[in-house]
C-alpha cells in the first residue's frame, strides 16, 4: 500500500476521536454537498425551462414563419413551391395559414383570441397530442379548438357554441362596415402547458378562417418546420434571400425573443453563484485541513524525523482533501437527484404561468450537468487542499516534536 495513502487513511480513522476536527469535517462535507446540489438543481431547472419552452413553442408554432407587410401574401403558391425545392432536404413540412385577432364571445363573457386557420399537415399531430378533450376537425367550417385556460375563463366545454367577431379587411367597424360575425362550436380543448398558447390561440380550418376574416383564397402566413433547428439562422437567411416585398421571414427565436432572452438572463448569474459556492467549499476544506495539520503537528514531526519527504507529507493531506471532496460531491449528487425526482413526481413547487410561461417547474435531469458540476468542484477542491498540505510539508521536525 502507498505510504502517503496509508498514513492518510489512519488520520481519517483517527478523526473520530477528535470532536472539533470531526465537526469541521462534517461542516466541510455539508457545505460542498449543498453547493453541488444547488448548482445541479439550478442548471437542471434552467435547461428544463429552455428545452420545454422550445419544444412547446415549436409544437404550436413553426420554426420559420413567413409573414407579409400587407394584409395577405400574394402568389403564395409560387413561393411555397420554390421553397420546397430549395429546402427539401432541410424541412419537415411547409404549409399556408391564416392568423388574425378576433373576439370570442359567450352569453356572459368575452375574450380576445388569435384565430389560426391551418390545413392538414404534420402540425396537426402536435396539436392533437396536446388535446385534453374532444378532437380537431378541420373539415367542419364551424369547428374550433381552444386552449384550456381560455375555456376555463369562458366556462366552456366541448360542444358549446361561441360567437367570433372579426374586423372586415382590418378596418374599424362602422354602420356601413360591420364586423364579421360567425358562430363556431368548440370541438376540442388543448393544454400546452404554456399560458401564452392556452389563453390566446384557437385553431380552425383554413377555409373557416378565410371566411371569418373575409380573405377568400388568401393567406397571410407560411409556416416552415425544419428537421433540425441547429441551422435555423442560416436557413432563415436563405429563405429571406428568396423572398421579395411584401414577404419577410422570422424565426421562433426572433418572434419569442422575450422568452429566450428571459432564459439567457436567468443563466447569467450562474457563474457568480458557482464562484461563491466554490469559494465557501474551498474555505471549508482549507479550514478542515489546517485544523488537521495543527492536530497532527507532532505526528508530522515524527514522520519527517523518520525520513518522510515533503512531497509525501503533501500527498497525505491532499488525500484528506480528496476524501472530504468525494464525500461532499457524492452527497450533493444524491441530494440533487432526490429533490428533483420528488419535484417531478409530486409537483410540490408551483409556479405562476403568467410569470414563468409554464404551469409546472420543468427539470432536465442530464448526466452532463451532474458530471460537469462534480468535476469542476472536485478540481477546485483538490487545488484548495494543496495550500494547507504545503504548510504541513514546511513544518520543522524539531519544532514539531516539541509541539504537543
Amino acid at each position: 500500500m502507498n505510504f502517503a495513502f496509508f498514513v492518510s487513511r489512519r488520520y481519517i480513522l483517527s478523526n473520530k476521536d477528535s470532536r472539533l476536527l470531526n465537526l469541521i469535517s462534517v461542516i466541510s462535507i455539508v457545505g460542498i454537498s449543498l453547493g453541488v446540489a444547488t448548482l445541479i438543481i439550478a442548471l437542471s431547472v434552467l435547461n428544463g425551462f429552455e428545452k420545454t419552452l422550445t419544444q412547446k413553442i415549436t409544437d404550436f408554432d413553426s420554426h420559420i414563419k413567413i409573414l407579409s407587410y400587407k394584409e395577405s401574401l400574394p402568389k403564395a403558391d409560387i413561393y411555397i413551391e420554390k421553397l420546397n425545392i430549395r429546402l427539401k432536404d432541410q424541412i419537415d413540412f411547409i404549409s399556408p395559414s391564416v392568423s388574425k385577432l378576433a373576439i370570442i364571445s359567450t352569453k356572459n363573457r368575452k375574450e380576445g383570441i388569435n384565430v389560426k386557420g391551418i390545413i392538414e399537415s404534420k402540425e396537426i399531430d402536435k396539436i392533437k397530442s396536446n388535446l385534453v378533450e374532444g378532437k380537431l376537425n378541420l373539415d367542419n367550417e364551424n369547428s374550433i379548438v381552444i386552449g384550456k385556460t381560455l375555456a376555463t375563463k369562458l366556462l366552456l366545454k366541448v360542444g358549446d357554441k361561441v360567437t367570433l367577431f372579426a374586423l372586415k379587411n382590418d378596418k374599424i367597424p362602422s354602420m356601413n362596415d360591420l364586423p364579421n360575425i360567425q358562430n363556431f362550436f368548440v370541438d376540442g380543448i388543448f393544454e400546452s402547458g404554456m399560458a401564452e398558447y392556452d389563453n390566446m390561440i384557437g385553431y380552425t380550418g383554413l377555409k373557416a378562417a378565410q371566411n371569418l376574416f373575409s380573405m377568400p383564397n388568401e393567406i397571410n402566413g407560411i409556416d416552415i418546420k425544419l428537421k433540425s433547428i441547429d441551422k435555423i439562422d442560416s436557413l432563415a437567411q436563405l429563405v429571406r434571400r428568396e423572398l421579395r416585398y411584401p414577404y419577410y421571414a422570422r424565426t421562433i427565436f426572433e418572434i419569442h425573443r422575450n422568452i429566450f432572452s428571459w432564459i439567457e438572463l436567468q443563466k447569467k448569474p450562474i457563474p457568480i453563484v458557482l464562484g461563491l459556492i466554490i469559494i465557501v467549499a474551498v474555505f471549508n476544506i482549507i479550514s478542515a485541513l489546517l485544523m488537521l495539520v495543527l492536530e497532527k503537528t507532532n505526528s508530522i514531526g515524527i514522520l519527517k524525523s523518520l525520513g518522510a519527504k515533503g512531497r509525501e507529507i503533501i500527498k497525505i493531506f491532499v488525500y484528506q482533501g480528496i476524501y472530504l471532496s468525494f464525500i461532499g460531491i457524492a452527497s450533493g449528487n444524491i441530494l440533487a437527484w432526490l429533490l428533483m425526482s420528488i419535484q417531478l413526481k409530486f409537483d410540490i413547487i408551483k409556479v405562476p404561468s403568467s410569470v414563468y410561461f409554464v404551469t409546472r417547474v420543468p427539470i432536465e435531469m442530464s448526466m452532463d450537468v451532474f458530471f460537469l458540476i462534480s468535476a469542476v468542484t472536485f478540481v477546485l477542491s483538490l487545488l484548495s487542499a494543496i495550500i494547507p498540505s504545503y504548510f504541513a510539508s514546511r513544518i520543522n521536525p524539531v519544532t514539531a516534536l516539541r509541539f504537543d
